[in-house]
């Protein structure tokens, strides 16, 4: 009787199929969740670029060189976005130059770099092209600018990843991504000229 039951527990499969999901469902729970992850992280890209096109646009608008005009485009926008994710902190940033070529050189003010090391500081003089009194290591001032300057708007996005996964696989906790955009502003007046360079010193 007695091998008769242990010959019987031999060939039983009850339960196989519970104990098979148990030894692969932490591997399935993994997958599943960075695929939602990866495609919430993709969505959220789309959003961003359609959201930087959106800024750029209107702030290219003539009453978009006011600072309020542009507080609230940029507050519309956060909004967008948070609506993915609550948390997300959202950073819109503009700077502008003359023209696409420079714009597009993105050249650093000439300064005369006496300790190499490539930064402009410890009073060493530099051509304030745009007078804004700084030296800038773009060569592009701060803001949108006026009519018909190129600014180059950037967004930037950060949050927390939807499931606390991410340290399993050795990737970062929070996801950052950025996206910019190039757009000169509308012609409604006559771009205003810069005056005759001067030399500053950095740090002055």
């Amino acid at each position: 009787m007695l091998n008769k039951n242990l010959c019987k527990l031999k060939t039983d499969q009850s339960g196989v199929s519970v104990t098979e999901f148990g030894l692969i469902s932490p591997a399935l729970v993994v997958m599943l969740l960075g695929t939602m992850d990866a495609g919430h992280m993709l969505y959220m890209r789309t959003i961003v670029d359609g959201a930087i096109q959106e800024v750029a646009r209107d702030s290219g608008l003539e009453d978009g060189q006011i600072l309020a005009k542009q507080e609230a485009i940029d507050a519309r926008i956060a909004q967008q976005i948070r609506k993915l994710h609550k948390n997300a902190d959202v950073d819109i940033s503009r700077r502008y130059y003359r023209n696409f070529t420079q714009a597009f050189n993105a050249e650093a003010e000439d300064f005369t770099d006496s300790n190499n090391n490539g930064t402009c500081d410890n009073g060493e003089p530099f051509i304030d092209a745009n007078l804004n009194e700084v030296w800038d290591a773009d060569g592009a001032d701060e803001g949108q600018g006026q009519a018909k300057d190129v600014a180059i708007v950037t967004v930037t996005v950060t949050y927390d990843r939807l499931f606390p996964m991410a340290s399993l696989i050795g990737m970062p906790e929070r996801v950052s991504i950025g996206a910019n955009t190039v757009l000169a502003n509308q012609p409604w007046a006559e771009q205003q000229q810069y005056g005759a360079a001067q030399t500053r010193n950095c740090d002055d």
